[in-house]
């Protein structure tokens, strides 16, 4: 309990603490936007890397070579953790925006981050507003600027199924622009903190980059199906490092 309430300080303090650098980014972004974009990715990045730490994950990385670092990609990941986000985004080489749900959007600060690090906020309920989403990302795609998706579109809560049926639709930024689709593998994220609320505890968790799915370069019907090729490939990576991660693992 102590870790929970140890990264609940910590987020919040840092949140209160990062206004004025809000403000003066801003200022700076006026005069050097990707620069004052890059300051801000790194901030935010060592801030998540203090919650893992303060959590005690032990992270195994495998296949980040597969990562372009001069070009912009669609990151496609299972999600089963809050802890995703921060793990993943971490570790990301340049400017990358994550795909949220709108409701997100609410909480100040918070979405004032989301938002100057080119975060989307996606509604389920509004087939319009979705679309406009998907197209802002793939125009973000475009410009440079990566995208992290959980197509999913929820955090899968269940052991079975290993990945519950991704949505297509999101998928299709990568086809508009362009851009190669990164499958990311995420196995042992819910034992962070889902597993045993309200305990953050120590744990290993593994994150595997598969490699780029180049989508001009599928079958017409692998096209079609974009989604279920992409969850297909992450299913493989998850079976195949299931037996690395056991109860021994743990701190």
């Amino acid at each position: 309990m102590i870790r929970t309430i140890a990264c609940f300080i910590f987020a919040v303090l840092y949140l209160i603490l990062s206004i004025p650098v809000l403000f003066f980014e801003w200022m700076f972004a006026k005069i050097n936007k990707p620069a004052s974009d890059l300051r801000c990715l790194r901030l935010v990045q060592w801030a998540f890397r203090v919650i893992c730490g303060i959590c005690g994950v032990r992270t195994v990385i495998i296949g980040e070579e597969n990562v372009p670092k001069d070009t912009a990609v669609l990151y496609a990941a299972n999600h089963r953790s809050w802890f995703d986000i921060l793990l993943t985004y971490s570790r990301t080489p340049g400017l990358t925006g994550f795909v949220a749900k709108d409701n997100i959007e609410r909480i100040p600060l918070l979405s004032n981050w989301m938002k100057r690090l080119y975060c989307l906020f996606m509604s389920r309920d509004d087939v319009r507003a979705a679309l406009k989403c998907v197209l802002q990302g793939v125009e973000y795609l475009k410009k440079g600027v990566s995208i992290f998706i959980f197509p999913e579109g929820t955090r899968n809560k269940e052991e079975q199924p290993l990945v519950l049926p991704f949505k297509e639709g999101s998928l299709k930024m990568a086809e508009k622009a362009g851009a190669p689709i990164i499958p990311v593998a995420l196995t042992n994220t819910r034992e962070i903190f889902e597993n045993h609320l309200p305990h953050a505890r120590p744990c290993k968790v593994i994150i595997e980059y598969g490699s780029p799915i180049l989508v001009d370069e599928l079958s017409k019907e692998e096209k079609k199906h974009l989604g279920s090729y992409t969850q297909h490939k992450i299913e493989e990576m998850l079976l195949k490092n299931a037996p690395l991660v056991s109860e021994k693992d743990a701190f």
